[in-house]
């Protein structure tokens, strides 16, 4: 059996490509049913993300072709037309890869957690059609715990590498508690959107999204307990705002030195974060002189997002490691199984030949043979099978020279060979 990880990603695949060949929530099952119905295929668990479709899976033959074939069929496609866009890994290098890609370090943004969620719930859903038997399952558990030993023996996760991850680490760093804090989004596009994530999963005690459009900022707010107003509003919320992290495609300033000064009259004096995250500005730069604003922009954020990319390749080198010496282990694993087979088979060889020599010498007692008699009857019958057919393999290799399975069998019984015995007699 062969372990397969087949698929595309972010950088392997345009959009245009991937979006083609996701599996959303209302065709997996049917998608996993379909897949193990195939005789080539025994176990599958299939990841679709954003960014990535993979399929694992546990092949009877050693090719990929039916894989392949039966992707780019699910979803209507050519296999000429998919195939440049595809990777398989298979083996060590598929456990390898799946650990990679749980542990984050296969991700757009280096170290990013989300993927790991991501696999759970893949890993789920094939438990719930039975997609998955005993090799997957532990494979996807050791996963788990490989990328959990990367989240908790690395930095791999903890420096931001976005300038809206840069900004709420600011905030934490300043607000040593976020749940007595309010924050003002100004904007409702992407950064808007990932800084008012990260702000929630943070524990921000509440949040406000200001947009021109309202309907796209109560879309984005009703994601994180927040709620909405318009551009018109900012003046008068801003005095509860404790943190303001403004990202809009405006030419010109949304905020400006006098309605800040308003606002922190009304706030007491009491200081307040801002980050400025657009370009061009989106807060006049004069704000920066009154004395209880701390005022960030996106350049002064770059150098920390650049800092903590230089930190997550660092650990990244680590997580690498600990990845290659857990799909190693788990190989190993795999391997012993064939053993575990091998040694049930010589063992019900063994027990059936006992078996036999005991029925033997069990009749022969019953006949009214001499119990002496027959206890050397079981012991040199029993011996003789036993050690027939190794003896006579062993014979074999001597005489072609097999020095190779010589010195194994010497190994394997633990023998001590003396140059000097005395060769044994024919027939032995």
């Amino acid at each position: 059996m062969k372990i397969l990880a087949l698929g595309l990603n972010h950088k392997t695949a345009p959009v245009e490509i991937r979006e083609r060949v996701t599996f959303g929530p209302d065709i997996l099952a049917g998608a996993l049913r379909s897949l193990t119905a195939r005789p080539e295929v025994t176990e599958a668990v299939i990841l679709s993300t954003c960014n990535r479709t993979e399929i694992y899976c546990v092949l009877g033959s050693d090719g990929e072709a039916p894989v392949r074939a039966w992707l780019a069929g699910f979803h209507g496609l050519e296999e000429d037309r998919l195939a440049p866009y595809l990777y398989a890994h298979v083996g060590l290098d598929a456990v390898r890869h799946l650990m990679r890609v749980a542990s984050g370090l296969d991700s757009m943004v280096l170290g990013e957690p989300q993927i790991l969620g991501q696999v759970k719930v893949a890993f789920t859903n094939a438990e719930a059609c039975g997609g998955h038997g005993k090799l997957l399952g532990r494979l996807f558990q050791h996963c788990f715990a490989v990328a959990k030993q990367v989240r908790t023996d690395t930095a791999i996760g903890h420096s931001p590498v976005s300038v809206a991850f840069a900004a709420v680490t600011l905030a934490r760093q300043i607000f040593s508690d976020l749940s007595a804090q309010t924050a003002l989004l100004i904007g409702a596009g992407e950064t808007i959107e990932l800084a008012a994530r990260h702000l929630h999963q943070h524990g921000i005690g509440r949040i406000v999204v200001a947009n021109r459009t309202v309907e796209r900022a109560h879309a984005l707010a009703t994601q994180f307990d927040g709620f909405a107003i318009a551009l018109t509003e900012i003046a008068n919320h801003l005095p509860e705002a404790d943190l303001v992290i403004s990202s809009t495609a405006s030419p010109l300033p949304v905020l400006g030195k006098g309605a800040v000064e308003r606002a922190l009259k009304k706030r007491r004096h009491r200081p307040m974060l801002m980050v400025d995250l657009a370009v061009p500005r989106d807060i006049e730069p004069e704000v920066a002189t009154l004395g209880d604003v701390y005022l960030y922009t996106v350049d002064d954020l770059q150098e920390v997002v650049d800092d903590g990319l230089r930190s997550r390749r660092e650990a990244a080198l680590q997580a690498r490691e600990i990845v290659d010496f857990h799909a190693g282990e788990f190989m190993a694993w795999l391997r012993s199984l064939d053993a575990v087979n091998l040694i049930q088979g010589f063992r019900q060889g063994a027990e059936q030949a006992r078996d036999e020599v005991l029925a033997r010498a069990l009749h022969q007692l019953h006949a009214g043979k001499p119990a002496e008699e027959v206890l050397s009857f079981l012991a040199h019958t029993l011996t003789n099978k036993l050690l027939h057919a190794p003896s006579a393999r062993l014979r074999q290799a001597g005489r072609e020279g097999d020095v190779r399975l010589l010195d194994a069998a010497n190994e394997l019984f633990q023998l001590t060979l003396d140059a000097k015995a005395t060769p044994p007699e024919a027939g032995a």
